[in-house]
């Protein structure tokens, strides 16, 4: 039988505010009975959510019923709702997923809202083995494996130690009135509600205290863990370099430097500082980025990787880069005379550039003049080039005056020791959709000035500070 005094460190403070998640079935009004109850020995304040997923026919039923109980208790009461299945679909979620999404939104919002010091959940013991579980079926690292916390980003699960039976003992005890929702009964509506059906009994049956065991070594592995993460912080830390906002470094010895077990670690602190989180890096991805500087040294190759939240990691020599790109540039048409801003340059289009000395140019790419608007020979009026700028793909390729054949735009950014980071942003000029010229690099034979009246393309950078 579920006692207060187990659970009553982990209960409301004098003058803190609290917000219970209620759906109204027995886990969640035993906590919220529990909270109510602890309300009258020390004083805080108590606001009780419920958030109504619009998924099943009762679905106003249970919100007034917890409306009417807190009523009766003379508990503030806040709904929120959603409708999930259009939330699901236009965000490309699984169901349980964008519910998950929306309910905990709801919570955070009301929680910022009114300032609250907690949000309760009544999440138990079998809600974490059956956590646990899921985590270890579906692919997870030690920290998937630890489950549910006590506490963490602002919410407290008192009752994770706490058996799903003691509870509705509890709740029998007490006569606290609580419903059902009749989807948790359907083992076919979710991963969980099968594991929690059909799979745990069959647990219980080899034995009787699988989930306390499943907890109990889930918290050995939460002390592993933060210790694991305690080394990880420290060593990245002290090495880790932020050259800008949206790009740090990491030299590849420090990581060569750590355990086996700490170094994805380190990889996800390093992530961290992009301020992207964590939620969609998964092993794959660490597995990943630990074999490119395992093997950055090879032939002389550069890698990179593409991440979620564009991210992109890539080897630099004895260093690794994890960097946050800007959204591709798009294709922009240059018109004479009118100045563009291109990402992080200035160009301006001249189509009758004369005096030029094509071989010290410093501040543009010259292009050969061409036919146009009625100077054919027979006087026919000629469709004007169309002249673009956009970001080149690096395995396109120029074939530079004095070469002795073609070579990539990424072979050429090799040559001149222009990074990752400078190559997508360079402004790439096409004549007629044909790659004419690339700041930096320099222009194709086939569009190199044959004298000095040319077409000019002038090239300014205007963000300094990359």
């Amino acid at each position: 039988m579920l006692k207060l005094e187990k659970i009553e460190r982990r209960l409301p403070r004098v003058h803190e505010r609290a917000i219970c998640a209620v759906s109204g079935g027995p886990d969640s009004m035993c906590l919220l009975y529990i909270l109510n109850t602890w309300r009258e020995k020390c004083e805080f304040d108590l606001i009780a959510a419920h958030f109504n997923h619009e998924l099943r026919e009762n679905a106003a039923r249970d919100e007034k019923f917890v409306r009417d109980w807190c009523a009766e208790k003379n508990i503030k009461f806040i709904a929120g709702r959603e409708n999930i299945k259009a939330f699901a679909a236009r965000e490309k979620l699984s169901i349980e997923e964008a519910a998950r999404i929306a309910r905990y939104g709801f919570l955070k919002n009301l929680a910022r809202e009114y300032r609250a010091d907690w949000i309760y959940t009544a999440h138990h013991a079998d809600d974490n083995a059956e956590t646990v579980l899921l985590n270890l079926i579906r692919g997870t690292g030690i920290a998937g494996l630890t489950g549910m916390k006590f506490e963490d980003n602002g919410i407290r699960r008192p009752f994770l130690d706490i058996a799903r039976e003691d509870l509705k003992a509890y709740a029998e005890w007490n006569n606290i009135k609580y419903i059902h929702d009749e989807s948790n009964f359907d083992p076919d509506a979710a991963a969980r509600n099968f594991l929690r059906l059909k799979i745990m009994p069959l647990l219980k049956e080899i034995n009787n205290k699988a989930t306390e065991h499943i907890g109990a070594a889930a918290r050995r592995l939460e002390r592993i863990d933060d210790a694991l993460d305690a080394d990880a912080k420290e060593r990245v830390l002290k090495n880790l370099e932020k050259t800008r906002d949206g790009r740090v470094v990491l030299p590849v010895k420090v990581l060569r430097d750590a355990n086996d077990a700490v170094r994805p670690k380190m990889i996800l602190y390093a992530l961290d500082e992009l301020g992207i989180g964590r939620k969609d890096i998964g092993a794959a991805h660490l597995d990943a980025i630990e074999k490119l500087y395992i093997n950055n040294n090879i032939g002389g190759r550069e890698k990179r990787l593409n991440l979620p939240y564009n991210i992109i990691v890539y080897n630099d020599q004895d260093r690794i880069i994890f960097e946050r790109r800007p959204r591709k540039l798009t294709e922009i048409e240059l018109t004479p005379g009118i100045e563009l801003n291109w990402g992080d340059y200035k160009l301006l289009l001249y189509e009758d550039y004369n005096n030029i000395n094509i071989n010290n140019i410093k501040n543009g790419l010259a292009f050969k003049k061409s036919k146009r608007d009625g100077d054919g020979e027979s006087g026919e009026l000629i469709e004007r080039d169309l002249i673009t700028v956009r970001s080149c793909a690096l395995g396109e390729r120029l074939f530079l005056p004095g070469a002795n054949g073609s070579r990539s735009v990424k072979r050429l950014c090799l040559d001149k020791k222009i990074n990752l980071s400078e190559r997508d942003g360079l402004p790439a000029i096409y004549i007629n959709g044909i790659l004419a010229g690339v700041w930096r690099l320099g222009v194709d034979t086939a569009f190199t000035p044959e004298d000095r009246l040319c077409r000019f393309v002038k090239i300014e950078k205007v963000n300094k500070n990359k």
